[in-house]
């Protein structure tokens, strides 16, 4: 598997262990909803060192007149993130995993968006 590929399979498990996230959009769960992005990575390779550096994202979507559940998630979430175990599995090791962006806005109708972006760092020794 690709590095974006190992590191998505590790924090979608570690997240979907303690908050309700998915791999991809759904039509039949109940809101509120999280969805685990795609990795953007990017190679910071040295000599002997499989390096990768770059962003994953998890968007929100809920309905209602307050974003309090909403917030309540992104928490939880933001809160998961920072246990994400450090081994993600075919020899890739995270060193970092921080939050950089978070942001929550109305949408069209009665909804609210969010989304929080990670900053990501790993290596894997050759």
């Amino acid at each position: 598997m690709s590095a974006g590929m190992v590191l998505h399979a590790a924090v979608l498990a570690h997240l979907k262990a303690t908050c309700r996230v998915f791999d991809a959009p759904t039509a039949r769960a109940a809101m509120p909803v999280a969805v685990l992005g795609e990795a953007v990575l990017g190679a910071s390779d040295a000599a002997g060192v499989s390096g990768r550096t770059g962003t994953i994202a998890v968007d929100y979507v809920d309905t209602g007149e307050s974003p309090a559940r909403l917030r309540a998630l992104v928490g939880a979430v933001e809160t998961a993130a920072a246990g994400v175990p450090r081994g993600l599995g075919e020899g890739w090791q995270l060193t970092g995993l921080r939050l950089t962006k978070s942001r929550i806005q109305r949408g069209k109708g009665d909804r609210w968006v969010a989304s929080s972006e990670f900053a990501v760092r790993m290596y894997r020794v050759q």
